[in-house]
């Protein structure tokens, strides 16, 4: 595991983050102060901020599906290489769709830690939880693992999920090799060639595939909080 605590290159990365950004694949400043190698478990998780009041339930320019349209015909693999459907999926209840980076972002797996905890009280409300990456079935389950994860983790190095919900991020040639200073292969993490992730994103789904609440952020060290998801939940009738 490779750790990288300099607070100077993490102000200056995320202020960078928070520049220009395209329409469809956006730009990515990597930060991993708690890098892994893709041979290793996942890293330390690295806490986020809460979603400012003014970007929560807000979708980035250019991303995401609305409130009140319907979902594409999309798929991904789970953790045993089989093909998931997403329309499968929201057909048996309503479902929060949550797309992170990749097993190897600290923000993630903290963001991946507080669903797991929190879960009981997501099935309370009648919501199931569904987490998707670039990342292998074989790199997934490393997260799977690590967290105990009570709900599906879904592998979508094929993009279909990514790209059909308008949330895919191209890493350009310098900030992948930014990555790997870090100990972050991405083609070893995705089994692709493609250098693209996820924006961090949240997408709550009816059972007729009817989007009800939405949200994208590039701004990665920033998620919305369990108190905001659960407060947003209860916010829409299903």
């Amino acid at each position: 595991m490779i750790k990288n605590e300099n607070p100077f290159l993490i102000v200056a990365l995320v202020a960078a983050l928070a520049g220009g950004s395209s329409s469809k694949a956006k730009s990515l400043t990597p930060e991993t102060s708690a890098g892994a190698s893709s041979t290793s478990h996942a890293p330390t998780p690295k806490e986020t901020t809460a979603s400012p009041p003014e970007k929560l339930g807000v979708l980035a320019p250019g991303t995401g599906i609305a409130v009140g349209e319907h979902v594409p015909e999309v798929h991904a693999r789970d953790l045993n290489g089989k093909d998931v459907r997403l329309s499968g999926v929201v057909a048996q209840g309503p479902v929060l769709l949550v797309f992170y980076r990749g097993g190897w972002c600290p923000f993630c797996n903290f963001q991946i830690r507080e669903l797991t905890q929190a879960y009981p009280d997501y099935l309370k409300r009648g919501i199931r939880v569904v987490v998707v990456s670039v990342d292998t079935p074989d790199e997934a389950s490393k997260t799977n693992a690590t967290y105990s994860i009570p709900f599906p983790v879904l592998s979508d190095s094929d993009l279909s999920m990514i790209e059909g919900f308008h949330v895919a991020m191209q890493v350009d040639d310098a900030q992948l090799a930014k990555l790997k200073s870090f100990g972050v292969d991405l083609e070893q993490y995705s089994g692709k060639g493609h250098h693209t992730i996820a924006i961090p994103s949240l997408f709550l789904i009816d059972k007729k595939g009817v989007v009800r609440w939405a949200h994208s952020d590039p701004t990665y060290t920033q998620r919305p909080s369990t108190s905001q998801i659960l407060a947003a939940i209860d916010g829409v009738h299903l």
